[in-house]
């Protein structure tokens, strides 16, 4: 009791501090009842327990913290100075409150952050809350997201900055914690009450299952968007009319959002991706080469954000091409690009507007269609990006151009510039000097420049009001005044915007409004030649524009129609009305163009009964002379709305709807599509017929693959396309999503973002008609808006229209920026700067109000970053965390603008890594470690980061030292090891052995640099989906994967462990995707040099960046996501994946092996063990499976792919040369082995000696496996450089070049010194040591043996001296019986070179039975010298299985044909032959032709060079040979299934030996050498008759000899 007496004298604050819990608990209690006393929120009192606050809330006893909370959330209720305490006062909750089981310390700890948030300190809130997402204890995790949901349910969305939640989001999802991922869902639903579908994009790449939940979840929400129902202390007093205004905005506010999707996009840059050369292929002279730049550009500016970047040169570059170039086409693609830029880049662009816009300006003297719509984008897209004062001079400087086109064209340029201003910015400074120039044109000889001037002057009178527009046309006589009014009651101004009053409405009448041309539909009237006659100009605007009377178009009709014609029109009887259309129809045809009153005939045809007629045959008459009439007449807007809703109510009827589609299409050729589209797509769905809805929409799809894309109004149909989704009737919903896949063709993915609210099953419906057209390209225009202005030029734009590539960049609307540079004044910034650190937060505070309530802002923000970087170097802590803040928050705002600051600001950011506050630079680790993997390139000075990032690793406070781990591995990425492990050189010795063991660690997980994305426009082929089959996992490898990918350390390890079981569900799908002639595309496309060829040293991202673009179209996408993963435990499952469905999938594995085999070349240059051992897994069961299909690997597949295997043959560790080399020999049965031959020479001039031995060693296998007919190109050729590795100063290299050698000697004998060429004494003397211990005795002639001895293989003593493993043992019985019925059948034929087939095919062992074609009488080896070799060497794996399968078999006969040996050549062609004259047999030769074709050839050349010229030879053997050869090439050339497979270079090398054999007379003076002659002549009409006929043309058109 003494010590309770002691601590109950103490004053409150004193208690409050006591080291007993007792006294704390007493004090919390009195501290909670005084806080409720004291009524002055001002008093000093508050300042007594301004620093005891945060010890209420974390206090170590449980009964005292709840009472401590409670007294905690009355001070921050009442004092004035709570404030201050948030930042401490909130982390003490996130870690010491919201960890606590009982429910009411969470409770209070919510309520205490949500108390801060009303006391106006939501940011300081909100980053704590951020903070602990990241806390390992899931009940924190749970309790900040259910803080931050309470408080944006409560305060709403304009108090909670929701950007930096969003961003945080889709991380929470991957939570192992069912309860985190719950709380996350409920928050995702919160968030989409306020800003809607602007949740969707971020949300995107969550768990499929997840993301289909949110869905049911969003679809259930109310309509009305919410309001917030608790209020700042700053907005109490507003409260009620706060509330009011929500009133009265919500119903507006319905199902649109808060946030724009555009500002959740990163910014891209382009400037680096653009190509090196494209500044001097700009100006090259060939115009494919500047087109070629031209297409990089624009590919890279159809981004929608664009970062802010030096864009002076590039946009010269491309004024230069708009202005100059010749070509129209590429003045097309330059505008485009500008136009691009401008849209990407918005205000940025302005300091670019005035060099471009004179340009544009003096360019649309062009009369291409193509070109002026271009054009019109561009010049429309700078607007946006400056002011119409900014361009006045530059406009007002053409309007007295001679060139009528000019005229016109910057007159609709300032109509539509028009529509986007309001009274404020059309001030009558700007307005009066415009108006006068268009005054003038309204006078002008050019009835389009007329139109044009009036179209502009009534956009004005509609945006500013007559009454300030009719003091500047006072000179005007009253038709002009009228026609200036009718304009401005026809336009639309965008968003629904009103203009000023007086400025006139359409709203009376029946018919919508036709709205403003879109820029696509003025070049119609741009090449119109002045009239010679001022009175038929005016006549034929009247006739053209003008809205008659009925009385005045039965006047005009009348003059050019027949009388009885008008009198049957609305007879009563339906023959005479048919008579009277056909004479119509007849008139029409026959009437001069410029003489035909259009609107008055399409007036007399809608004439009772007009478009009511019963009577089919007369409807289908009218429909067609509506067509007619636009075809052939000067057809104008007018004209078309009188037929418009006629047509659009006949659309639909099963007889006359054809008619209807045909005169529509008409009416768009004349009017424009995009106009003709709005009209009709509005007249549609103000009717309710199902039908109509459903062809118009189809019609419509059909309309722009006609037409292209360009000019569409994308947001014109998107409402009634949202309305067609609705319908109840399938035929509208299914036209609705047959436009959409249209539409998809040219948007691309992008075009989805409109439809992201749909109901999910909608939405699988829409994404599959976008799956359809995936990889399609939209087809080429047939049809153009044509020229109605004069006759002599319509029909001159036909098929001069190219895509419309830039139709998707319309999508996005920008939220306005707001100017804040008025609010940051110069006593802000006195404030920031202030030697008081109270005056300084005061400031700050203001500045972060100013920022957060305009939310986007621009670039000028005035003094402010120079402030803000003053207030980095603080020494008030807390000032320098409310300062990053405030930059984050400005970045948030500001967007790609905050570029221009970074120089300013970004140093002194990267500096606080100095500092010792874990708060500070534990957050920028922790960044830096977010950010750094996800960028392909970093600035030099990532460097100078290098020695904090150290100092950090030492850190005291844990959390740094571990975020500071979790940034190494990043660094090291960019950084490289080498150069982080030097910088350890300055470290001190102690510290210096800790960094470089956490380096090693580090280096383990270093993630791979991400490639460079794939661009867009590089969409795939048509799909299919592959079959199913077996499952081939590798269960122990899969095992051990596993284990890898749940290790718990390491950043790498991180994010795989994170992954929901469910992701599984989505990928059950085809992982390859089977396109048609994919393979032929890419091959072509390499030979032709329109993509780079593979071909490499070492990787670059160029390289990268190709193969996943090519790859996406044949690959799905998780799959590819995996594959290209910075975490090699991703690509290890993937390829674990790849091992599964290799069975099951193997015909579309065979289709994108290409792809394949060059992903996995890119993991040959990876260090990490584990993917390179499972590559060479998938690889081995790869190569079985394409041996079980008899595929072989083309060229292009093995150039691509072979020399990259031959590097790893010199890898360090055993088990993986091993694995190389099982695969070489795999290799052989896929790919001949005389093809292999080369790449393995050119692997043995590597500077790794393991290499060369390797590669020398399996050439060894090569020429005692396949013989020396392997060696290419010249067997003499291959030896010499062989031979040099004798000398080679490693002893394994050396060891394998003798083995070579005395391999080449045991099938070729003595004749092997010739082939090696001239050797060192030193060299010559090991190699005759060598073939004289190691060595077979050189063969014998052949000579008949029993069977017995032919199954007996002597094995030499030595390993060294052969590569052959022992043979399988052969069943003896089985074999002689084989050969005892191929005697029997075929007697004339010795049975040792008898080829039983029949027995080959029905063998299903590993090892097929050889027929041994040539035998030798081996002799007793020599006695072997026991002298110990310097390395034993290692027998060929691959041998075991050398003749496994039919066509190695084939293969190995084959190889005799070229023999040196007459009569082994002679049995090698009787055994072909016996088989190529079985026609059920033949087939087994398909793809061994161009084989065969070779040893032939090998053998003619063989006797020219040798056999003729040695007396030795027998002439008889060797016509006897000649006649094999005949007879084989006669049997196989009359097979013309065979004959096709010869290639061109085969048939070439064949021809050239044949010619040669006719015109040597050596072969005429022997003996029935005349018949040979004879026969070859035979051979070579078989040949040309029975061969590939492109083939002998294409030989016969590159043979430079012929």
């Amino acid at each position: 009791m003494g010590d309770d007496s002691e601590w109950m004298k103490l004053p409150i604050d004193q208690k409050c501090e006591h080291k007993v819990w007792k006294a704390r608990l007493n004090g919390y209690e009195e501290a909670l009842k005084l806080f409720q006393k004291i009524e002055d929120e001002k008093s000093p009192e508050w300042g007594k327990y301004l620093g005891l606050i945060k010890k209420f809330v974390t206090d170590s006893n449980a009964v005292a913290q709840l009472k401590g909370l409670e007294a905690a959330l009355a001070f921050i209720e009442n004092a004035h100075v709570a404030g201050k305490t948030t930042g401490e006062v909130v982390s003490g909750v996130v870690t010491k409150v919201f960890n606590q089981p009982k429910a009411r310390a969470k409770e209070l700890g919510m309520d205490i952050c949500l108390m801060y948030i009303e006391i106006e300190k939501s940011e300081v809130v909100q980053d704590e809350l951020l903070k602990g997402l990241d806390n390992k204890n899931p009940k924190i995790v749970v309790a900040c997201i259910e803080t931050l949901r309470k408080a944006l349910s409560e305060f709403g969305s304009k108090i909670v900055t929701l950007k930096p939640v969003v961003k945080v989001l889709p991380k929470q999802f991957e939570s192992r914690e069912k309860a985190v991922r719950d709380e996350s869902k409920l928050l995702a639903v919160e968030i989409y009450k306020w800003i809607r579908d602007a949740l969707r994009p971020p949300l995107q790449n969550i768990n499929s299952v997840q993301l289909k939940e949110l869905e049911e979840e969003w679809v259930k929400l109310p309509p009305s968007a919410p309001k917030q129902t608790r209020f700042l202390r700053s907005q109490q007093d507003l409260k009620a009319k706060f509330e009011q205004q929500q009133a009265q905005g919500g119903e507006q506010s319905d199902g649109k959002p808060a946030v724009d999707p555009y500002d959740l996009l990163e910014p891209v840059e382009i400037l680096s991706k653009m190509p090196k050369d494209f500044y001097d292929k700009i100006e090259a002279k060939k115009w494919q080469e500047r087109k070629e730049a031209l297409e990089a550009v624009e590919a890279l500016t159809k981004n929608p954000k664009l970062e802010n970047g030096d864009y002076g040169d590039l946009v010269r570059a491309l004024k230069k091409v708009v202005g100059k170039d010749a070509n129209v086409m590429l003045v097309s693609m330059a505008a485009k690009c500008l136009a691009g830029l401008a849209s990407g880049l918005r205000k940025k662009f302005g300091t670019y507007a005035g060099q471009v816009v004179p340009t544009i300006l003096e360019k649309f003297k062009e009369k291409k269609l193509q070109v002026v719509q271009s054009l019109q984008e561009a010049i429309d897209a700078i607007f946006l990006t400056t002011t119409l004062q900014n361009l006045s001079e530059d406009i007002l400087g053409v309007m007295d151009n001679k060139n009528p086109s000019i005229k016109q064209q910057a007159s609709l340029f300032l109509a539509r510039s028009f529509r986007h201003c309001m009274q404020a910015t059309l001030p009558k400074s700007v307005l009066k000097p415009f108006c006068a120039a268009l005054i003038k044109q309204v006078n002008d000889s050019a009835p389009e420049v007329r139109d044009a001037a009036f179209e502009a002057l009534g956009t004005a009178m509609k945006v500013v009001g007559e009454k300030a527009v009719n003091p500047f046309l006072a000179d005007l006589d009253k038709l002009k005044l009228d026609k200036i009014k009718e304009c401005a009651d026809k336009v639309e101004l965008p968003g629904g915007k009103k203009g000023a009053a007086g400025g006139g409405s359409a709203s009376g009448d029946k018919k919508p409004a036709a709205k403003a041309p879109p820029a696509a539909e003025a070049p119609p009237k741009s090449s119109a030649p002045p009239k010679k006659s001022q009175t038929a100009s005016a006549n034929k605007f009247l006739m053209v524009c003008c809205c008659f009377q009925p009385e005045a178009c039965e006047e005009l009709a009348a003059a050019v129609l027949p009388a009885t014609c008008l009198q049957q029109l609305d007879s009563g009887n339906w023959k005479e009305r048919l008579a009277s259309m056909e004479e119509f129809q007849r008139a029409v045809e026959t009437m001069d163009k410029a003489a035909m009153p259009c609107q008055a005939l399409v007036r007399m045809l809608a004439k009772k009964p007009g478009w009511k007629e019963t009577n089919f045959q007369v409807m289908q008459m009218k429909l067609h002379i509506v067509a007619l009439v636009a075809q052939r007449g000067q057809f104008s807007k007018t004209s078309a709305s009188v037929v418009l809703d006629g047509l659009v109510d006949k659309i639909g009827d099963v007889k006359c709807g054809g008619n209807a589609k045909s005169a529509l299409t008409a009416i768009g050729e004349t009017c424009s599509l995009p106009w003709t589209a709005e009209q009709v797509v509005s007249l549609a769905f103000a009717q309710k017929n199902p039908k109509n809805q459903a062809e118009t929409l189809n019609w419509l799809a059909n309309a722009m693959k006609e037409f292209g894309f360009a000019g569409i109004n994308v947001k014109g149909f998107i409402n009634n396309v949202k309305t067609a989704l609705g319908a109840t009737n399938p035929a509208v919903r299914t036209a609705a999503i047959a436009l959409l896949g249209v539409m998809y063709l040219y948007m691309g993915q992008p075009l989805r973002m409109f439809f992201e609210d749909e109901k999910p099953a909608l939405l699988a419906q829409i994404d599959a008609e976008f799956e359809k057209m995936q990889g399609q390209s939209p087809p080429a225009p047939i049809r153009s808006t044509k020229k109605t202005a004069a006759a002599e030029e319509e029909g001159d734009e036909g098929g001069e229209q190219d895509e419309d590539g830039g139709a998707g960049q319309d999508i996005m609307d920008l939220l306005p920026r707001t100017d804040i540079s008025d609010k940051i004044t110069s006593d802000l910034v006195s404030k920031i700067e202030d030697k008081n650190w109270k005056i300084r937060k005061e400031g700050l505070d203001e500045a972060a109000a100013v920022i957060s309530e305009a939310k986007f802002i621009t670039p000028n923000i005035g003094e402010l970053p120079l402030a803000l970087k003053g207030r980095l170097c603080d020494s008030n802590k807390i000032l320098v965390q409310q300062t990053l803040s405030i930059l984050q928050q400005l970045a948030t705002a500001m967007g790609p603008g905050l570029k221009q600051h970074v120089k300013a600001l970004g140093f002194p950011v990267i500096t606080v890594l100095g500092d010792s506050k874990d708060g500070c630079h534990g957050n920028v680790l922790g960044w830096l470690a977010e950010k750094l993997p996800t960028l392909r390139s970093v600035p030099a000075d990532l460097m100078l980061c290098v020695p904090q990032l150290f100092a950090c690793l030492e850190d005291r406070n844990a959390d740094v030292r571990k975020k500071a781990q979790d940034a190494l591995p990043t660094f090291m990425m960019h950084l490289g090891y080498d150069k982080i492990n030097k910088a350890t050189g300055k470290l001190k010795p102690a510290s210096k052995d800790q960094v470089v063991a956490m380096l090693e660690k580090a280096r383990a997980v270093m993630p791979a640099k991400p490639a460079a994305p794939a661009k867009t426009g590089g969409k795939g082929s048509a799909e299919q989906t592959s079959r199913t089959g077996e499952d081939f996992t590798d269960k122990p490898e899969a095992k051990k994967v596993r284990g890898g990918g749940a290790a718990k350390k390491g950043p790498a390890g991180k994010k795989p462990a994170t992954k929901g079981l469910k992701d599984d569900e989505d990928k059950s799908g085809p992982i390859f995707i089977l396109v048609p002639n994919a393979k032929e595309q890419r091959i072509k496309e390499e030979k032709q040099l329109k993509i780079l060829k593979w071909n490499f040293i070492t990787p670059r991202d160029e390289y990268v960046e190709q193969l996943k673009t090519q790859m996406a179209a044949c690959f799905a996408k998780w799959l590819l996501d995996e594959m290209f993963h910075f975490d090699f435990q991703r690509q290890v499952k993937a390829i674990g994946v790849m091992i599964e469905r290799l069975n099951s999938e193997s015909e579309a594995t065979v289709g994108c092996l290409d792809l394949i085999l060059k992903w996995i070349t890119l993991r040959f240059f990876e260090t990490n063990t584990t993917i390179l051992m499972k590559v060479l897994e998938y690889l081995k069961l790869l190569f079985t499976m394409l041996n079980r299909e008899n595929y072989h690997l083309t060229e292009y597949e093995a150039n691509s792919f072979v020399p990259y295997l031959i590097l790893k043959v010199g890898e360090s560790k055993d088990v993986v040369r091993k694995d190389v080399r099982v695969i070489l020999g795999m290799l052989c049965k896929v790919y001949p082995a005389s093809k292999l031959f080369p790449f393995l020479m050119e692997g043995t001039k590597s500077k790794n000696s393991k290499q060369r031995a390797e590669c020398l060693e399996e050439l060894g296998c090569l020429i005692e496996g396949y013989g020396m007919n392997v060696c290419q190109p010249t067997p003499a050729k291959s030896l010499k450089e062989i031979a040099v590795h004798i000398g080679d100063r490693d002893t394994s290299v050396r060891n394998a070049a003798l083995n070579t050698v005395v391999a080449v000697y045991n099938v070729c004998g003595d004749q092997v010194y010739k082939l090696i060429g001239n050797l060192s004494e030193k060299d010559m003397s090991m190699l005759e040591e060598r073939i004289k211990r190691s060595a077979k005795k050189t063969p014998a002639a052949p000579a008949k043996q029993s069977a017995a001895e032919k199954t007996q293989r002597e094995q030499p003593t030595n390993p060294n001296a052969t590569f052959l493993r022992k043979p399988a043992q052969e069943d003896p019985g089985k074999l002689n019986q084989s050969r005892q019925n191929a005697h029997s059948d075929h007697p004339s034929i010795p049975k040792e070179f008898q080829l039983d087939l029949d027995m080959i095919e029905q063998d299903q062992r590993s090892v097929c039975e050889l027929p041994d074609l040539v035998q030798h009488q081996l002799d007793e080896l020599l006695e072997p010298v026991m002298i110990p070799e310097p390395k034993i060497r290692s027998i060929s794996p691959h041998f075991d299985d050398l003749h496994s399968s039919t066509a190695s078999t084939i293969n190995f006969v084959i190889s005799q044909v070229a023999s040196g040996d007459i009569g082994t050549s002679i049995q090698a062609l009787a055994q072909i032959d016996e088989v190529l004259r079985q026609e059920d047999k033949a087939d087994v030769m398909s793809g061994h032709i161009d084989q065969l074709l070779i040893a032939t050839i090998m053998q003619l050349r063989l006797i020219n060079s040798t056999h003729l010229a040695d007396d030795r030879v027998d002439k008889t053997d060797l016509i006897k040979l000649y006649s094999c050869i005949m007879g084989n090439m006669m049997s196989l050339f009359s097979m013309e299934t065979l004959a096709r497979e010869a290639s061109i270079g085969v048939l070439k090398d064949l021809m050239h030996s044949l010619i040669t054999l006719m015109l040597d007379i050596r072969v005429e003076d022997v003996e029935d050498g005349t018949q040979v002659i004879r026969s070859v002549n035979l051979l070579v009409i078989r040949v040309l008759e029975h061969s590939d006929q492109t083939n002998i043309f294409r030989w016969v058109e590159t043979d430079p000899s012929l």
